[in-house]
Order: C-alpha cells, then structure tokens, then sequence
C-alpha cells in the first residue's frame, strides 16, 4: 500500500501525530501508547500504522469509510471465526471470492463498496449454509 502525505479528500497535509492525540486516554487500553497515526491536518481523515514501522495500515479514510472498515471487520472477522479459518485461510477465501490478489486483500485499503461487497459474501454464504 502506497503513501501520500496529500489528503485525497481535502488536499491537506498528512502528518504523522501521536496516536494519544487521537485516542486519549484510549491509547492505553489499545496499546499504542508509543505509535503514531497519519493524520490530515485540514479533515481529520486518517489510518494507522503497523506497530513500530511506518507502515500505513491502509490508505487515509474519512470517518464514514472509518466505520464502514470497522462494520466490514467485525462481520469478517466473526465469519471467518465461525467457519473454523484462520485469518490467513479466510483472507485466501475472499481473495478468491472477490477477485483480487492475496496482497490487495486488505479490509483497510478497501473502499465503501468493497467493504460492502464483504459484508454481502459473508452473509450470503451463511445464510446459504443455514438453508
């Protein structure tokens, strides 16, 4: 996943910020007490980074594509869970399923129609099972 330090929402400078700026007293309970965050200055759109790399954990999201990305995880994660995967086997499923290489499989670099599109193939092949 590539980098830029210009917002793709606003045009705003992206700078690195402690991620306690962001969170509070939060960063604690989330263990990210010495990471940062990329954070545009202008919109508050963001993403985090790999724990002690510089690494983006996505591309730089607004707070609907935020909570989309948390919506798409939480019904992922609990699909893959309930299916007996790892996550490594269930992001090799939806590769497959969505048509994309393993590498590009990545929930934070999604957008709002993949997110749903991840959503929708979880509950199909559930609701296909429960049938």
């Amino acid at each position: 996943m590539e980098f830029t330090e210009i917002c793709r929402y606003c045009g705003g400078v992206i700078r690195a910020v402690p991620a306690r700026n962001v969170y509070g007293p939060a960063v604690n309970r989330l263990g990210l007490q010495k990471e940062y965050i990329y954070q545009c200055q202008n919109c508050n759109a963001r993403v985090g980074r790999h724990k002690g790399t510089l690494r983006p954990l996505g591309n730089v999201a607004n707070e609907t594509l935020r909570l989309k990305r948390m919506e798409t995880h939480r019904v992922f994660d609990a699909f893959w869970k309930r299916k007996g995967m790892s996550r490594t086997k269930g992001y090799q499923w939806l590769a497959g399923q969505m048509g994309l290489p393993e590498r590009l499989t990545h929930i934070g670099g999604f957008e709002m129609d993949q997110c749903q599109k991840v959503i929708d193939l979880c509950r199909k092949f559930e609701h296909e099972e429960a049938a």
